[in-house]
C-alpha cells in the first residue's frame, strides 16, 4: 500500500493522534522511528499501521502487510519531531487490570506529573531499576503523548503503568504495603534506608512535592542527602537515585 498525499483520510485520522482527544477516545497512539516501533512490536503492542520511508522499507519486513510507503511530506505531517521521522506507527494502548498490584513488590507512585521528559525519564528508570508498576495518582500528563513515548525510550510497555484518581481506591489496594513519601526534609536519609516489601514510593510534581494527603497516608519517610549549596534535584534524577538505593 501506498499513500503520498496529507489529505489522504487515513492520514488526517493519524494527525489526530497527536492530541491526547482522539488518543483517549480510540485507545492509539503514535510511535516513531525503527526502534521505538521494533520494541513495541516485539513486546506485543498491537500496530495497526506503519507509515515508512520508501528508501527504508525494506528495514521493516518484519511488520509485513502493516507498512505504508509513503515520503517525507507525509510523515513531516504525522511525525511531532522537527523534521520528518522515517517512519510513524498507530499502536493500540495496552491497558492493565490494577489487580496486578496487590502482587507487586515494588512500586512506584507518582502524583500530578506535569513535564512529558521526566515521566519518560522515570518509565525507563523504573523498569532499569526493577520496579514491578508504576501508579499516576491525581491529574498527571498522559503516558501516550509522543514526547511521553520518545522520552521512555522502548520502555513504556515493558512494565505496567496504572492510573488512579481516587484516594479510597488507592488506600485499599495499598493498605498492607509500606508507604514511603520522598520528602525534601525528614530525619530518615536515604543512605541508611532500608525499604520493607511490598513497598509503594511515593513522589510528587517538582513544583508541589507531594500532597498533604499522601503524605499522612505514608508510614515512613526517606530524603536524599546532598551539598548544602544544592536545593533539589532533578525530580527524574531524585527517582533514579531512590530506586537505585532501595530496590537494587
Amino acid at each position: 500500500m501506498e499513500i503520498t498525499s496529507v489529505n489522504n483520510e487515513l492520514v488526517k485520522d493519524t494527525v489526530k493522534l497527536q492530541q491526547k482527544k482522539y488518543r483517549t477516545q480510540s485507545g492509539k497512539f503514535l510511535l516513531e522511528g525503527f526502534k521505538a516501533i521494533r520494541e513495541a512490536f516485539d513486546s506485543g503492542i498491537i500496530i495497526e499501521k506503519i507509515f515508512v520511508d520508501k528508501s527504508k522499507k525494506d528495514e521493516y519486513k518484519f511488520a509485513k502487510d502493516l507498512i505504508i510507503e509513503t515520503n517525507e511530506t507525509v510523515l513531516k505531517k504525522i511525525g511531532t519531531t522537527d523534521s520528518a521521522p522515517e517512519s510513524v506507527a498507530i499502536g493500540l494502548q495496552k491497558i492493565y487490570d490494577k489487580n496486578i498490584l496487590k502482587a507487586s513488590k515494588k512500586v512506584v507512585l507518582l502524583e500530578d506529573i506535569k513535564d512529558l521528559g521526566n515521566l519518560g525519564t522515570i518509565i525507563r528508570s523504573s523498569v532499569a531499576f526493577g520496579a514491578d508498576a508504576i501508579v499516576l495518582y491525581g491529574e498527571s500528563v498522559d503516558i501516550y503523548n509522543p514526547k511521553c513515548v520518545r522520552a521512555s525510550v522502548g520502555n513504556l510497555w515493558k512494565l505496567p503503568i496504572i492510573e488512579i484518581k481516587d484516594f479510597q481506591e488507592l488506600s485499599m489496594i495499598f493498605a498492607n504495603f509500606e508507604r514511603i513519601a520522598t520528602l525534601p526534609r525528614t530525619n530518615n536519609m536515604l543512605k541508611t534506608f532500608e525499604a520493607k516489601f511490598p513497598t509503594v514510593v511515593m513522589f510528587g510534581s517538582e513544583a508541589n512535592g507531594l500532597s498533604q494527603e499522601l503524605i499522612k497516608f505514608s508510614t515512613t519517610s526517606v530524603k536524599i542527602e546532598m551539598a548544602q549549596t544544592v536545593e533539589s534535584l532533578n525530580l527524574a534524577t531524585s527517582v533514579s537515585v531512590i530506586l537505585y538505593k532501595l530496590f537494587i
